[in-house]
């Protein structure tokens, strides 16, 4: 059931400092629109320029505040960041009062602090939503505050207490509308890809990834002829990257933008590194994934949660530490590639963990199940609950 709003509310959204916390928000926003929401959407963020390029580009208002990192270890820049923290609530909590939004959404990221504890200080219901499978710092400072915590996965929820517990809902991880309507025959025309190649997608995270560059070259040579590999290298990484005049199994690209959804919708698997947004988006599209966590003392283990929830559900393989070497990797990638009964298993598990299941049958996908939760938030309000 569809619940509309006047032309006169509004909801703000909150998150950024990556992608990954950005363009999920933004599909929820997206749902809204074709829903039947009619009021205004403000997206409060940081002040880096790269965020607010992108919300502006989906027709949004962008309001920037001072925004520091929270980081769990110690580091001398934790001093400065908490003067930003500080700064970044007052500027949010005069923006919110001015403003008096109807409702407020977080995506996460370390930017979606000060406005969540604002929004709590001055009354205004919030929900909060994490796409990995452990809640980062970010999601855990929101979510006290938070009328609903919003998870991808069941698991994330399994050391919160009781209380947190009751007002959590699993809806898997947002992912944009457009990602969904990719023309594989444009991609397979404007790369040059042989119709007759599967196609391997490699992925290396928006900043790239020397460890899976690196495996990339590896493959290389094993699959001329075989299949076509399609290569994000990283703008700061691309020109390590050797490029060969002329290969027909093989093109390098710095960074794939908004041709991305033509590009996924022509690949066979996606090989790489799994931040939440890589999983989600193949998922969507019922991509088999071969994952290369990134993992270590520098990371707190996130993709590596996130690539285990992938192979348990059926949807990809995981290999880290010393299985994230070619021989294995070659291995899995044919599992998919050559095996028509595998990669069709993985594709239909791959589909199931983007969707959101409802109580009579019927599937939704999760930009649109959260977007009917906030209708239904605004629809208690304007009839007098809270």
């Amino acid at each position: 059931m569809k619940h509309l709003s006047n032309d006169s509310t509004l909801i703000a959204f909150t998150g950024g400092g990556t992608g990954g916390h950005i363009y999920p928000g933004l599909a929820v926003a997206q749902a809204l629109r074709t829903m039947g929401y009619s009021g205004k959407i403000l997206w409060i963020g940081s002040k880096k320029e790269m965020d607010r390029q992108i919300v502006e580009a989906e027709g949004l208002e962008y309001r920037g505040i001072s925004s520091g990192k929270l980081r769990r270890s110690f580091s001398p820049k934790n001093l400065a960041d908490v003067f930003m923290v500080i700064s970044g609530y007052f500027e949010a909590r005069k923006l919110l009062q001015k403003l008096r939004p109807a409702f407020l959404f977080s995506k996460g990221g370390y930017v979606s602090v000060p406005p969540c504890r604002a929004a709590a200080s001055l009354g205004i219901p919030y929900f909060t939503h994490e796409s990995d499978v452990s809640p980062g710092l970010a999601t855990r400072l929101n979510a006290g505050g938070a009328e609903k915590i919003l998870l991808s996965w069941n698991e994330g929820a399994k050391d919160f207490s009781d209380s947190w517990k009751r007002k959590t809902e699993i809806v898997g991880n947002p992912v944009r509308p457009s990602l969904l309507k990719g023309d594989a025959v444009k991609a397979r025309k404007e790369l040059g890809i042989p119709e007759e190649l599967p196609v391997i997608l490699c992925l290396g995270g928006s900043q790239g990834s020397q460890q899976v560059n690196q495996l990339v070259a590896g493959l290389r040579p094993i699959f001329a002829g075989r299949a076509f590999i399609v290569h994000q290298t990283g703008k700061e990484l691309f020109d390590t990257v050797p490029q060969p005049k002329r290969d027909a199994s093989y093109l390098a690209l710095s960074y794939i933008g908004q041709e991305m959804r033509d590009i996924l919708a022509a690949a066979t698997v996606v090989m790489g590194r799994a931040g939440a947004g890589t999983v989600w988006e193949s998922a969507a599209l019922g991509k088999p994934m071969v994952l290369i966590p990134l993992a270590g003392s520098g990371t707190r283990g996130d993709q590596v949660e996130n690539a285990t929830m992938v192979e348990k559900a059926g949807a990809g393989l995981c290999l880290t530490g010393e299985k994230a070497e070619v021989g294995l990797l070659v291995k899995a990638l044919e599992s998919y590639l050559f095996d028509s009964d595998t990669l069709e298993k993985a594709r239909a598990a791959a589909f199931s963990l983007a969707r959101i299941s409802r109580s009579d049958g019927s599937w939704v996908s999760s930009a649109e199940h959260i977007a009917q939760l906030i209708l239904d938030r605004l629809a208690m309000s304007q009839g007098g609950g809270r």
